[in-house]
């Protein structure tokens, strides 16, 4: 299977971090975001990954090359200008193949074992949901016996599977993975699950702080 990692981000919440770097690049624990997020993946058994970008996104090629440092072959699909989720995942569906692949948003960092998720008999895409944090109370879908709902519950931790299928008819144009979700949703064809481990949503320098501090008293 092949992965994704969603890396075309602005950053703007971050900023002035990221006036000068992209958001994937910054660091946690001594290396950056990315590289946390390439190595779980290695780790799993994934090989073959794809990184799309937008801003500042040459700084993301050089830094990462092809990624035999890490054990993987990384390909790119450079964006501009930028297609949000949905439209960047279907720019990147002929690198992705035919059959059903991992995306995770390249701004979080998650203890998820990524070597058990598969996608179920039926479902074009399977998401794995976390309790909300303090910034995102209200959540976004709901979880009812094993199904995704298109109303507020859980929040999506941005981590999924999903099936090329799942895209059919749809063109590179910017376009948010939610609002498809929803109406496969109402076809029942999203299944998902409950993670209650450690997930993080680097969305501010505050919450990359707290991260960096957490990972620093980890590594001694």
């Amino acid at each position: 299977m092949k992965a994704m990692i969603l890396a075309a981000g602005r950053g703007e919440r971050m900023r002035p971090l990221t006036d000068r770097t992209p958001k994937p690049l910054l660091e946690a624990g001594g290396k950056p975001l990315i590289v946390h997020q390439i190595e779980r993946l290695q780790q799993a058994g994934f090989r073959e990954l794809v990184i799309n970008h937008a801003y500042l996104g040459h700084q993301i090629e050089t830094r990462l090359g092809d990624g035999s440092r890490w054990g993987v072959r990384i390909r790119y699909s450079p964006e501009d200008p930028p297609l949000e989720t949905g439209g960047g995942i279907v720019q990147a569906l002929p690198m992705l193949g035919p059959g059903p692949f991992l995306v995770t948003n390249g701004d979080i960092w998650m203890d998820y074992p990524l070597h058990r998720l598969r996608l179920p008999v039926g479902s074009l895409a399977h998401l794995v949901l976390v309790n909300n944090p303090p910034h995102h109370p209200a959540g976004d879908f709901s979880l009812e016996a094993g199904l995704a709902r298109p109303r507020p519950g859980y929040t999506f931790s941005g981590l999924g599977i999903y099936h090329p299928d799942l895209f059919c008819g749809c063109r590179p144009d910017p376009f948010p993975l939610g609002a498809l979700l929803r109406q496969a949703m109402r076809r029942d064809q999203v299944s998902a699950e409950r993670y209650s481990g450690d997930w993080w949503d680097i969305g501010t320098p505050e919450r990359l702080a707290q991260l960096d501090a957490r990972l620093g008293r980890e590594a001694h």
